[in-house]
């Protein structure tokens, strides 16, 4: 008995666990034994008829229309391939930026642009690129974040919701 188990006081018997794993190894690669009242073997089970089992549960109407069959989803045929073809509606048009929107995009992007095309063309890098390179960015960053709405009027307008 462990220590544990003198502490819990259950009164059970311990379990030798040496035993028990000899008889573990003992039986590896061996057919596990039936369990007791065994499990149906398949010569043992009846066959069943798919059609007669499926006219006892389907009302006589639709027994006379339908039959079942042993083609899977995988051997369907569409009769037509056009029917029920989705095609979503034209998206909306993007709505129109202003100048200086686009002038800030251009420079955000530009800059960046302009000082890897110099290095990769291995072109001088000469104080008038590196001051439009880089202040472009800037200049363009900090237009485009001071145009952004700070959010506190979203309550104001109840129409930015979702479509359903």
């Amino acid at each position: 008995m462990t220590e544990r188990d003198q502490e819990r006081g259950d009164g059970r018997d311990p379990i030798d666990e040496e035993a028990a794993w000899a008889e573990i190894v003992a039986g590896y690669g061996e057919e596990p034994a039936d369990p007791p009242g065994g499990w149906p073997r398949a010569a043992d089970v009846e066959p069943v008829d798919r059609v007669e089992a499926t006219a006892e549960a389907l009302p006589a109407e639709r027994l006379n229309d339908e039959r079942p069959s042993d083609e899977g989803p995988r051997d369907w045929v569409a009769d037509e391939e056009d029917e029920g073809h989705f095609e979503p509606p034209e998206p909306p048009p993007l709505p129109e930026t202003d100048l200086s929107t686009k002038v800030a995009w251009l420079a955000v992007l530009g800059g960046p642009l302009l000082l890897l095309g110099t290095v990769l063309l291995q072109l001088e890098m000469t104080w008038w690129i590196v001051t439009l390179g880089v202040g472009g960015f800037l200049g363009g960053f900090a237009t485009l974040v001071g145009r952004l709405r700070d959010g506190d009027d979203d309550w104001q307008d109840p129409g930015n919701g979702a479509v359903v």
